[in-house]
């Protein structure tokens, strides 16, 4: 099968559909893999590299879509729009929920659209989100540590606090994999840190990992409304496979927060659970409003090129060999990878998707 690796191009995302050793292993196998010029090349990976895997270096993003399998990180923008074609595989994260208008674009270009963030395993788990969940939620911390600097327009709170001075509140909405590594990075600061989330066996479960260092609460609108205004910084992490994420803090909670405090919503790709939260990029990656600095970056594992690269090819590549072993004949044989199917040939596969956009279900 020809596979094709554009360069992505939403903001400042360095990262690539197919690391140098991945591409290897697909030649090995008498696949061919078209790379476009400089795509690796943020993530720490050159041209070079790339042709030493035995890849084929094209000049232009049309040469490497052109191909019957795209591998890329990120949903396509509408630059790329024209490059959809039908009988074409294309294998990335789209997040179809929150973006009606590349849903309709998939739809009309026919093409066979996977999903990274719907393939499930009979457990549940999401083999292809994880990585780059763990990778957003050790961020999510990070980043707010640095936008709760007086200099960056935050309240001025070490999160760690000191002997004698508190430290800060973390508050998290949602213990899946995103806020269990929020939680994981806020408790090795030493800050006090909050958990919220509907499910009482997964809030048992966390108090199995971090014991008393962390306060675990049932995710309703009282305690999570009480519990808002205190927080310093408050990491949106919930999430609804294949589906908006519900907003579950409204405006008037946020109003109440302390000027200078700081909010990351990593369920922005989603839609967001904050009612205040709208998307920034690593360009432009905050705002303020009702005195609260607000952080909506929804591709912000790209910070990190180099490591989540690797992390989400590790995760991908199983995946990718089988659809270039076998294209569609793939989800067939791995009920997973066709959990993955969002789109084919004009529909709408996923009934997740179908649910938010019914009358585009043909």
């Amino acid at each position: 099968m020809e596979i094709g690796v554009p360069k992505e191009i939403k903001d400042r995302e360095f990262r690539v559909g197919l690391s140098p050793s991945s591409a290897r292993l697909l030649c090995e196998r008498n696949h061919r893999v078209f790379v476009e010029t400089q795509a690796g090349v943020g993530a720490g990976f050159s041209d070079d590299e790339y042709r030493e895997a035995g890849a084929t270096l094209v000049s232009s993003a049309s040469e490497a879509w052109d191909r019957e399998m795209v591998v890329k990180v990120k949903e396509p923008l509408p630059e790329e729009y024209p490059y959809l074609k039908s009988d074409r595989l294309l294998f990335t994260y789209l997040h179809l929920a929150a973006d009606r208008g590349l849903t309709e674009a998939l739809l009309d270009s026919k093409i066979h659209a996977i999903a990274y963030e719907t393939v499930a395993l009979p457990d549940g788990r999401l083999p292809l989100l994880a990585p780059m969940s763990i990778i957003a939620g050790r961020l999510a911390v990070q980043f707010g540590a640095r936008y709760l600097e007086k200099q960056q327009g935050g309240r001025g709170v070490l999160l760690g606090g000191i002997p004698g001075v508190r430290p800060g509140n973390v508050v998290i909405l949602g213990g899946g994999v995103v806020g269990t590594e929020a939680a994981r990075i806020a408790v090795g600061m030493g800050a006090r840190v909050q958990i919220f989330d509907i499910n009482v066996d997964r809030l048992a479960y966390l108090e199995t990992l971090f014991g008393s260092r962390v306060e675990y609460l049932y995710s309703s609108s009282a305690q999570i409304e009480a519990a808002v205004p205190e927080a310093d910084l408050l990491v949106g992490a919930v999430l609804v496979l294949g589906k908006r994420a519900p907003t579950i803090v409204a405006r008037k909670s946020v109003a109440r927060m302390h000027p200078g405090s700081v909010i990351v919503d990593v369920a922005v790709d989603q839609g967001g659970c904050i009612e205040t939260l709208r998307v920034t990029s690593h360009s432009n990656p905050s705002y303020v409003e009702d005195g609260v600095v607000h952080v909506g970056i929804p591709n912000m594992p790209g910070a990190v090129p180099w490591t989540a690269t690797q992390a989400l090819n590790n995760s991908t590549l199983p995946y990718v060999l089988k659809l270039a072993d076998a294209g569609l004949k793939a989800l067939e044989r791995d009920a997973a990878l066709a959990g993955g199917l969002n789109v084919s040939a004009g529909q709408l596969i996923h009934p997740a998707v179908g649910d938010v956009f019914p009358d585009l279900a043909r």
